[in-house]
């Protein structure tokens, strides 16, 4: 058993800190128990601003990640007696969300509240938003509050595994599996962005709504390598952000995910060790990417 610093919002802004060098902070709260020291310490560790991360009284979340000898990988969170920030009060002010570019969101009913409240505040401050499907299990059971935030409009960026997609439509496709290109296409008429992993097969992206836009395939990379895929789809979304933030194509947003998602899963956990930060710049240097200037 490993006990790291996680979560996947945590794990994707850790990614675009410590290997794009992208300026992140996290808006959160965690316990004032041992994880949530070694939360902060890994996080501030790997240069991320906590000065929005409120401590509060009580156990930080957790969640046991289940990892077989072929690299998959299921979770199992323990939330609901985690501390955890509040949609009313100080919890979550306009001066959180000052001077920053994207809000990254992970879909989950327990904070549904905080989400919208963000969404709301982040938009009065002119910031693009993602959001992250969580897990087919979330879509499932709670599909009918997701389609309303993505029906919104407010939603700029959507992320999802095949899994979380085709079962976004399972309500409205009966029991038969939505294909994936089809899934994505319901998603980009909502998003100005919309992704959809598929694992070892690589990835599908589209940008803009209108019928007819083209959808992006890229591969996967170091699939042969699989260790672990625990935060494989968080480290997609690094290299992916960094991408839009640099003004990438969509195609290359794509190749850069696909090389930080193949990174990740070459050790255990969500965090990229030094070694496979390494191996991700030479896979980008060998498509012809732009390598990331990192000032410590």
């Amino acid at each position: 058993m490993k006990t790291i610093a996680g979560g996947s919002v945590a794990n994707t802004i850790r990614g675009l800190s410590a290997g794009f060098g992208v300026s992140c902070g996290i808006i959160g709260a965690c316990g004032d128990d041992e994880q949530g020291q070694l939360f902060i310490s890994n996080m501030s560790s790997h240069a991320v601003n906590l000065s929005r991360l409120r401590m509060k009284k009580g156990p930080t979340a957790q969640c046991v990640c289940l990892v077989d000898a072929l690299g998959n990988r299921t979770m199992r969170p323990c939330l609901f007696s985690a501390v955890k920030l509040e949609s009313q009060a100080d919890d979550l002010t306009r001066a959180d969300f000052k001077g920053s570019k994207w809000l990254l969101l992970r879909y989950g009913i327990i904070n549904l509240e905080v989400i919208q409240a963000a969404i709301s505040i982040a938009k009065q401050e002119g910031l693009f938003v993602s959001l992250d499907l969580a897990s087919f299990e979330m879509v499932r059971n709670f599909r009918s509050p997701l389609l309303q935030l993505l029906e919104s409009g407010d939603i700029d960026l959507c992320f999802a595994n095949e899994d979380e997609a085709t079962e976004l439509l399972r309500g409205s496709e009966g029991e038969q599996k939505a294909d994936p290109e089809v899934a994505l296409e319901f998603l980009a008429k909502h998003c100005r962005w919309a992704v959809v992993t598929l694992g070892s097969n690589g990835c599908i992206a589209k940008h803009g709504k209108e019928v007819g836009t083209l959808i992006v395939r890229v591969p996967a990379i170091g699939k042969s390598n699989a260790v672990d895929a625990t935060g494989a789809g968080d480290l997609f979304a690094s290299g992916f952000l960094y991408g839009l933030v640099k003004g990438l194509s969509l195609e290359e947003c794509c190749k850069v995910g696909s090389c930080s998602g193949g990174s990740v899963i070459r050790s255990l956990g969500g965090e990229v060790t030094p070694e496979n930060w390494q191996w991700m710049y030479k896979q980008m240097q060998t498509k012809g990417l732009a390598l990331p200037h990192i000032t410590k």
